[in-house]
């Protein structure tokens, strides 16, 4: 696992170290924690929406009657079996 050099203001630096101590984990736990969480709620903030994804898909499907195209090959699926 890399390692990075992170300044951190005396109170933050200070929160850190009794919450590591209070759960029993390094503080570099937390870090990599926080670090996760942030990151995952910045990727779904940035993530399309269904709505967005919709509109620019719309009338992409040239190929006629798109149900009795997706029911045809549902039918290929049950009789695979």
């Amino acid at each position: 696992m890399p390692k990075t050099l992170v300044n951190l203001d005396a109170a933050d630096k200070a929160w850190l170290d009794r919450e590591a101590r209070l759960r029993r984990v390094p503080m570099t736990e937390l870090v990599r924690q926080a670090v996760q969480h942030f990151r995952v709620r910045e990727q779904a903030r940035s993530a399309p929406t269904l709505a967005s994804v919709l509109a620019a898909t719309k009338g992409v499907w040239r190929e006629g009657d798109g149900l009795a195209w997706q029911e045809r090959l549902r039918d290929e699926w049950s009789d695979s079996r």
